[in-house]
Parts: structure tokens; sequence; C-alpha cells
């Protein structure tokens, strides 16, 4: 039986260690105008706190339930990311706390967003969600969408559009991956000329995860979300 502890004990012990170890080598790797945000979805509140250790403080949570016991649970210093698709009658969960929302796909949801940033006196920053994979199961505007979005931009006084995110298919063509990057870089920078042209906020192109971040980094992105690469596999 004291076996069976002290085995479990170094397993954790060398699971944390290879936590740090990882968001060393990945600090080290991408360059420093690129957030990496370490996707700790389902992961344990110890891992959490040994990538914290470690100096990482952004961390990103695709469920609200998750992420609220999280926040309540953890230093308050992280900057919590809500990077799953978010239903409109979750967002008062997360408004009082939340440091950036990935996935803006409706103007319903940027309505929810303003609506309930507006009752904690915060201006809540987001990013649109832009489908430029080949999968369909992929969330995600269209550029026409966007554009219709922003018309109004101005009637959301407690949201701040930051920048992009997208999601490349899940395949091992690393050609098309690079495709579906540029595609998002090319939509960030039509959006930026039309509406965002003097407004230096605007700047985050989130893209790229464990499986390509890399390529997602040599195509402009400026945000990375990291899950498997720090935390090891499920």
């Amino acid at each position: 039986m004291g076996g069976t502890k002290t085995s479990k004990w170094f397993n954790d012990l060398s699971h944390l260690v290879m936590v740090a170890d990882n968001i060393n080598q990945l600090k080290s790797a991408i360059p420093e105008n690129v957030t990496l945000i370490a996707v700790s979805k389902t992961k344990p509140n110890e891992s959490i706190v040994m990538a914290y250790e470690a100096g990482q403080r952004h961390f990103g949570e695709n469920k609200v339930q998750e992420v609220v016991s999280k926040y309540e649970a953890l230093p308050k210093d992280i900057q919590w990311h809500l990077i799953g698709h978010l239903q409109t009658n979750k967002v008062k969960y997360i408004a009082s706390f939340v440091y950036l929302i990935h996935a803006v796909e409706s103007e319903r949801l940027l309505q929810e967003i303003d609506k309930q940033a507006s009752k904690h006196k915060r201006i809540i920053d987001v990013l649109l969600q832009f489908h430029i994979a080949q999968e369909e199961t992929k969330f995600g505007l269209s550029f026409e969408e966007s554009q219709e979005i922003l018309k109004n931009v101005d009637a959301f006084p407690n949201v701040r559009i930051v920048g992009v995110m997208g999601m490349a298919s899940f395949v091992e063509d690393q050609q098309q991956i690079r495709s579906e990057f540029q595609s998002l870089k090319g939509i960030f920078h039509s959006l930026k000329n039309d509406f965002f042209h003097e407004d230096n906020q605007f700047k985050v192109i989130s893209m790229g995860m464990s499986g390509d971040y890399q390529i997602a980094i040599q195509e402009g992105s400026t945000m990375v979300r990291v899950g498997s690469a720090i935390f090891g596999s499920r």
C-alpha cells in the first residue's frame, strides 16, 4: 500500500516538474511578441499552480462552470481567457473577472457581453472568431458577417474588440493549415484598415494550438493556445 502511495506521489511530482519544464521551453522558443495561453481545461488546480509558479499568468478554459470554480480557488492575478463556444445565458457568470473572450461569433453574443460588462462597470476585451477551417463543425463568422457587426460597434460601449481568432482544420496537410492561417491574417488586416485604423488596441491574432502553433507564429499569430504541449495528453 505504501509503495502505491509513493509511486503516485512520485508520478504526480514528475508531472508537475514536466509542466514547469514545458512552460519554460515554450516561452524560450516563441517570440516575445507572442502571448502564450496555457489551455488548462480539464486540468487539476495543482498543474495550474505549477505553471503559475513557472511564471505563467494567461490560462484558457472552454467551459464557464470550470473557469468560475478555478477563478475562485486560484491566485487572483491569473488572467482567464474563455476560449470555447460561449452561450449568451452563461456570460453573466464570468463578466466580473474574465480577461479576454476569444470566441465572439454573433452580434447577439456581443450585446449580452456588453450588457453584463456594464453591470460590473467593466469594459471586456473580446476577439471576433472566424470560420477559417474546411470542417463544418467549427464555429465562426464570415468576413461579411463581421463587417455588418462592426458597422454597429459603437452600440457596445462596454466591449472592446481587440482582434481576431480562428482554428485551422485538424489535418496533416501543413500547407492547408498554413493557408487557413494566412486567410485569418488577411481578415485581420482588412478589418484593421476598414474599422480600426487608428485603434492601437486592435492587435491580436489568436491562432495556433499544440499541433500547429509554430506554423501559426510563422504566419503572424500574436497569441497561441497550447494545452497538451504543456500539460501532456489527457
